[in-house]
């Protein structure tokens, strides 16, 4: 089983109502990290505060959750993170970090999406493999932009995570 295929059938098992955009979401972060520069180091910070007061109970996620095939790239969760002690500025600096120093290209993320495209013909993902061609697809004609989670991920999983190079994350 390769990489991307463990990464992604964990994520079905998980979060079976995923929908191609939250496939794509998640091929993007694995492939360009934190989505773009951080140049407002207090407005991040502000968001995270916001985002930890007012996230409230969710699923029992796993504390990281390596989402890049090579596993230098993380989903750290808010929830575990925080039961356990652990500093939320340390995350914020590796999140800023991330932001600003992790280096990749849309290249890697054509290359997970034809990747995850072949694994998703192979009928394991809670919708249709057209659906994610076809959103993958229109959103490379503009230019690969960063996207929420959907609409009913949101509602049934209440992700909230950070988005970390395993490199810039000393704390854990």
């Amino acid at each position: 089983m390769s990489s991307l295929q463990q990464i992604l059938t964990s994520h079905f098992t998980r979060t079976p109502a995923m929908q191609p955009q939250d496939v794509y979401k998640l091929l993007f972060q694995a492939a360009l990290g934190s989505e773009h520069a951080v140049d407002d180091v207090q407005s991040v910070r502000i968001w995270l505060a916001r985002e930890v007061s007012e996230m409230g109970g969710g699923p029992d996620d796993q504390l990281i959750d390596p989402i890049s095939p090579d596993g230098q790239i993380l989903r750290v969760h808010l929830r575990p993170y925080l039961r356990s002690g652990k500093d939320p500025e340390a995350l914020l600096k590796a999140f800023i970090h991330t932001a600003n120093e992790w280096h990749a290209s849309t290249e890697s993320l054509k290359i997970l999406g034809a990747e995850a495209a072949c694994l998703l013909q192979a009928g394991t993902s809670p919708f249709p493999l057209e659906d994610f061609e076809a959103f993958f697809s229109r959103l490379e004609n503009q230019g690969f932009p960063a996207v929420h989670h959907s609409e009913e991920y949101i509602r049934l999983y209440r992700p909230a995570y950070r988005v970390v190079a395993r490199q810039f994350l000393e704390v854990l």
